[in-house]
C-alpha cells in the first residue's frame, strides 16, 4: 500500500513516464472536500484486452519488472480511490496514451493523506524520461483566494541550468514549496 496520495501518484506517474510518451501531464486539483488527479500521457496505450489486465493485480506483463507475478500501480489506485469514497478512471487507446484520472473524498476517514507535494513533484521532474513533463495545480479550499500555477520541466531546466545537480534540486524543492504555500 502506499501511504499518501503523493505516493499513488508517484506511482502512476512513472509508469507514463515509462510509457515510451514525449509528454506527460500531471493535474492536481483540491476543491469542496475533493481532491482529485489526472495523469496522462502520448506513450504506447493499450488496449482495451490490455487495460483490463492492468488493473488486474494478479496479472502483469513480466517484461518492466521480470521477477515480479503482479502488477499493482492500477490496482492500489483503484483499491484507495474506492476505499476512501472516491472513483477512478483509466482511459486509453493503442499507440494514443493513456490518462489515469483518481479522486478522493478528503473527509473520507480512510482517505490518505495528500503527503508532500513539492517533493512529488521535484521526483517526477527528475524521472529521465520523457521529453517534456507538465505540472497544472489548482486549489481553492474554505473560500480561500484559488491558487492556481503550471510549471514545465523544459522552462525550470533552462531557468537553472539543468536538474541533475544537488543546488537545483534543493533550488526545485525550495520553488515547489513556495508554489505551495509552505516551506522546504
Amino acid at each position: 500500500m502506499h501511504f499518501t496520495l503523493s505516493d499513488l501518484i508517484t506511482d502512476i506517474a512513472q509508469n507514463a513516464c515509462e510509457s515510451g510518451a514525449k509528454l506527460v501531464e500531471l493535474e492536481i486539483n483540491e476543491k469542496g472536500g475533493e481532491f482529485r488527479f489526472a495523469v496522462k500521457d502520448n506513450g504506447r496505450g493499450m488496449t482495451k484486452d490490455e487495460l483490463e489486465e492492468a488493473v488486474d493485480p494478479f496479472v502483469t506483463d513480466g517484461v518492466k519488472h521480470p521477477h515480479r507475478k503482479i502488477g499493482l500501480g492500477l490496482p492500489f489506485l483503484i483499491q484507495t480511490a474506492e476505499q476512501s469514497g472516491g472513483g477512478w478512471d483509466v482511459q486509453s487507446e493503442k499507440g494514443m496514451g493513456t490518462t489515469a484520472t483518481a479522486w478522493f473524498d478528503m473527509g473520507n476517514v480512510d482517505t490518505p493523506p495528500i503527503g508532500d507535494l513539492p517533493s512529488l513533484f521535484r521526483t517526477i521532474f527528475m524521472f529521465n524520461e520523457p521529453d517534456e513533463i507538465v505540472i497544472r495545480r489548482f486549489r481553492q479550499l474554505n473560500g480561500e483566494e484559488p491558487m492556481e500555477y503550471e510549471v514545465c520541466r523544459s522552462e525550470l531546466d533552462e531557468a537553472l541550468g539543468g536538474l541533475e545537480d544537488t543546488s537545483s534540486l534543493v533550488l526545485m524543492g525550495k520553488y515547489f514549496g513556495s508554489l505551495e504555500g509552505c516551506d522546504e
